[in-house]
């Protein structure tokens, strides 16, 4: 019979059972949650993996994206620059790799009538002071330059002080002068070397031949005015560059430099000139006048000869002067011309009918037109002259005697004449800014008698010096108007005439009967008339004296200013050159007859002798 166990080892075994049981319970738990890990984490790895790609993927498309921006932005910046600028870029281009090329040619030459050398180019210096650079004492460096300058150590001592660097000394040295100062090797003194216009004459001709600026271009005179034909042709070249930027030296052609020996040559004589500025200068200064101009024509082909004006300049040191001298006032100025505008209104009688040279007109010495009284110059003295021929309105010059003349045409004939001989028009000529002159209206001046009959004695009206020359110049010609001008034309250096200008036909406007009737009555006002100081022995002069009112800028006349002037014409045998003088504002008892009559005859003499004119007639011995 079997036995049963006992129970202190049964127990044990349930006990063990019981926990083994337990144990298997509580493991599927476990095992789920063993399970369940591992999903998540493949989970997890998956995401993991993923991510890179994506970030992959998108730096591809990055880059993509910037290769294609770049690429259109680079066929885009191709099209700008070979379509839209492709034109604007090569010729950038050629402008670096070619040079245009236009040397610096010399400025053709002026020389007078006779070839004397009136402006040239040449090398020169400026002269600068850099005060603040001085290593020497400002007096001293005075002292050492100032004597190679022609100047006084005071003076330059003056221009040190107007500024503390670059005071402009001097602009036109000569290159020995240049190299004496050099040799002084002053700290604080500047050469620099340039081209220079030398005017070596210096005023003599300044009226004429004007001044060039620091840029070598014409400022004045015929400088100015003939700008073209004083500067000479010269092709621009253009010229292959290096690399560096350099000219390549067989690009240049061959003559490249070579130029013509043309010179612009005036009708001016230079002796002459000279000779008219003195006698001018003598009586301005006894006078004290304000200004004075001398003109001497060929009347032929209207020629001048001398123009002259004062005060004047040396156009190597332009800088110095006024800029109101620059200007020519014998082209630019108006003035009334008083009574040496008479025998052109005698002329203008003459050819309308109006008188004949044997009439005979009553002077009463004083006249009333409208509310205006008319006297002659000398009424007081002398009263009413009474009958007088139109030589002897002429030679005493009668205001009254003129307005009768005058009077005997139609105001609107007369009027018609004055704009017929250009009153109111500017005179053409080769000179620059002539003006033109000032004359009433048609209708003012045939509505009212008292602009007609100032106008018979040269007043209500005005014009230039040079418009009164070129109408005298017409009584000595026969009756025609010619083109003043100074300019003859280019010559080569042997003298030969190479070019010269077209100038206008001359213009009839006198018959020569009349003009040659008028000639004899203006020798009758140097041979017993107001002109008389104009007399040269064995020489027939003609000439008309004129003091005129000037007009005051409010209106009317000045009590005191006046204008004296006298026009002679020589020989009057053989009548060609028309000479004139005007001088402004001279003070005292200043006239036609004792102020510029006297100048006339002064350059009359000299163009006498210049032009080797024999006497026509005998000379009488002086006492």
């Amino acid at each position: 019979m079997a036995k049963a166990d006992p129970p202190s080892s049964r127990y044990p075994r349930r006990r063990s059972y019981s926990r083994e049981l337990l144990q298997w319970r509580r493991q599927p738990p476990k095992a789920t949650k063993e399970k369940q890990q591992p999903l998540q984490e493949l989970s997890s790895t998956q995401e993991q993996q993923d991510l890179p790609e994506q970030a992959s993927l998108l730096r591809l498309v990055l880059v993509w994206a910037l290769l294609l921006v770049s690429g259109l932005a680079l066929g885009w910046n191709l099209y700008r620059l070979q379509i839209i600028r492709g034109s604007e870029l090569r010729s950038l281009a050629r402008q670096q790799q070619m040079v245009s090329l236009r040397p610096f040619v010399p400025r053709r030459s002026i020389v007078d009538r006779n070839g004397d050398v009136l402006a040239l180019d040449r090398p020169a210096y400026s002269l600068y002071a850099h005060p603040r650079l001085f290593k020497a004492p400002p007096e001293a460096i005075a002292t050492a330059v100032a004597p190679l300058l022609k100047s006084t150590p005071d003076q330059l001592l003056k221009q040190f002080k107007t500024a503390s660097t670059g005071v402009r000394i001097d602009n036109s040295l000569s290159e020995e002068v240049a190299d004496r100062i050099s040799a002084l090797r002053l700290d604080g003194i500047e050469l620099v070397k340039h081209y220079s216009r030398l005017y070596p004459q210096q005023e003599i001709a300044a009226d004429v031949v004007g001044f060039v600026n620091v840029d070598h271009k014409g400022q004045a005179g015929v400088e100015y005015s003939q700008e073209k034909l004083l500067e000479r042709f010269v092709r621009s070249v253009r010229l292959n560059r290096s690399g560096n930027g350099a000219l390549v030296p067989s690009g240049f052609p061959e003559g490249l430099t070579n130029f013509d020996d043309l010179r612009v040559q005036l009708t001016i004589d230079s002796r002459l000139q000279r000779s008219a500025r003195a006698a001018l200068k003598q009586q301005m200064n006894q006078f004290n006048a304000k200004r004075g101009t001398v003109l001497v024509m060929d009347a032929r082909n209207g020629s001048l000869l001398t123009l002259v004006s004062e005060p004047s300049y040396d156009p190597n040191q332009y800088y110095q002067y006024d800029v109101g001298l620059f200007k020519n006032w014998a082209l630019t100025d108006l003035y009334e011309p008083g009574s040496t505008f008479k025998p052109i209104n005698v002329a203008i009688a003459l050819e309308a009918g109006a008188i004949k040279p044997d009439t005979v007109i009553r002077d009463e010495g004083q006249i009333a037109v409208g509310s205006e009284v008319i006297s002659n110059y000398n009424f007081e003295e002398r009263g009413s002259p009474g009958l007088l021929t139109i030589t002897q309105i002429i030679s005493s010059s009668s205001n009254v005697g003129m307005v009768h003349i005058v009077e005997k045409m139609r105001s609107q004939t007369f009027y018609g004449w004055l704009e017929r001989l250009g009153i109111g028009q500017a005179v053409e000529t080769d000179l620059p800014f002539s003006a033109a002159g000032s004359l009433q209206s048609q209708e003012s001046f045939t509505n009212s008698r008292i602009y007609g009959a100032t106008a018979s004695f040269g007043q209500g009206f005005s014009l230039t010096p040079i418009q009164l020359l070129q109408l005298h110049g017409a009584i000595a010609n026969g009756g025609k108007l010619v083109t003043p001008h100074v300019v003859r034309g280019l010559t080569d250096s042997k003298g030969v005439l190479y070019w010269q200008p077209t100038l206008p036909s001359p213009r009839p406007v006198f018959s020569p009967e009349t003009t040659q009737a008028v000639l004899e009555m203006m020798e009758a006002v140097v041979k017993n008339g107001t002109g008389r100081v104009a007399q040269i022995p064995g020489y027939r002069v003609g000439g008309k004296t004129g003091t005129s009112q000037k007009a005051s800028p409010s209106g009317g006349y000045s009590a005191t200013a006046r204008i004296t002037s006298f026009v002679g014409i020589v020989p009057i045998d053989s009548p060609r050159y028309v000479v004139l003088a005007v001088v402004d504002e001279p003070q005292g008892r200043a006239f036609g007859s004792n102020v510029t009559a006297p100048i006339v005859k002064s350059v009359m003499e000299a163009l006498m002798a210049i032009e080797q004119i024999p006497p026509s007639q005998p000379i009488e011995a002086q006492d």
